[in-house]
């Protein structure tokens, strides 16, 4: 197990334990979630190391890592992620001012992003942790993807868009991902960067059950605070967020599952309801946040 010995953000060694967490996906063990005291961080302590992570995604339900569509929870996934590949593209090519560049989508799943940017005219590469997801994406669209050991050699002012969506929070070497990350981008490139929102109203609602923890394959725990101090230290700059609205939703409905409550779906449905309302007014309210990120 890996042990947190410094916070990643201002390199405290005081932390606080927040609460235990379970995997509901994989394996059924408790992971502690703890607080830098300093600064406020929040991770997952004790997480497995890199070499040995790999069966914490071996299952057909780790739904970024496939196609299943078994269950009606699976089956809205998949229905909205139809939606938010348009999305995302159309933001992407509004933000960055272009049409067609360059785009590198770090952590990149089975490549159904990829595929869509590629398919509007972007010379697309990408990087995936999972050897399957990475099989999947280049059967299936033909896409040129990486293992995540091709982030080291990236070339310095390549890309004109970095996309992360969902991934950052795996890393184990964050700060140096980061770099290497920061390195790759055009000075006047843009990155896309979305990850949970661990102070959202969803999560003040289902506290450690709720589902976008995901431990032990989420090791950090992001919130608008903590990103911007954390870009700060790499010459990186939040320039706007955006709020993801499905998310909730579908969070909801999960953590609804994982707490064994009946009518999980409509109780999921109403509770995502309550805290999308929330999200309009406040976006730190928001489950899931799109970082638009550009060098200081």
């Amino acid at each position: 197990m890996n042990k947190v010995q410094y916070c990643p953000i201002c390199n405290s060694q005081k932390f606080k334990s927040h609460f235990e967490c379970k995997d509901y996906y994989a394996t059924g063990e408790e992971f502690l979630i703890c607080d830098c005291e300093q600064c406020g961080f929040r991770f997952t302590q004790n997480f497995p190391d890199e070499d040995k992570i790999s069966r914490y995604y071996e299952t057909s339900d780790y739904i970024s890592h496939s196609n299943t569509q078994k269950g009606i929870v699976n089956k809205i996934y998949h229905f909205v992620r139809s939606f938010m590949l348009r999305r995302k593209a159309n933001l992407i090519e509004k933000i960055a001012e272009k049409k067609q560049g360059t785009l590198l989508d770090f952590g990149c799943g089975i490549g159904f992003f990829l595929n869509e940017m590629n398919r509007r005219g972007w010379s697309v590469q990408g990087i995936e942790k999972s050897e399957e997801a990475r099989r999947f994406a280049e059967k299936q669209f033909g896409l040129n993807i990486f293992s995540n050991e091709k982030v080291a050699s990236l070339d310095s002012k390549t890309y004109d868009v970095i996309t992360s969506w969902h991934s950052m929070e795996h890393i184990e070497f964050l700060n140096q991902t980061i770099d290497q990350l920061q390195m790759a981008l055009k000075d006047d490139g843009v990155w896309f960067l979305a990850v949970p929102n661990s102070v959202s109203m969803d999560e003040k609602i289902y506290k450690s059950y709720w589902a976008a923890y995901d431990v032990p394959r989420h090791l950090w725990h992001f919130s608008p605070k903590s990103m911007s101090a954390l870009l700060q230290k790499h010459g990186l700059t939040i320039q706007e967020m955006y709020p993801m609205p499905f998310d909730a939703f579908y969070i909801s409905m999960l953590s609804e599952k994982y707490k064994g409550n009946r009518f999980s779906f409509i109780r999921g449905f109403v509770s995502g309801l309550y805290c999308y309302v929330k999200s309009i007014s406040n976006i730190e309210n928001s489950s899931s946040i799109i970082y638009i990120i550009r060098k200081s």
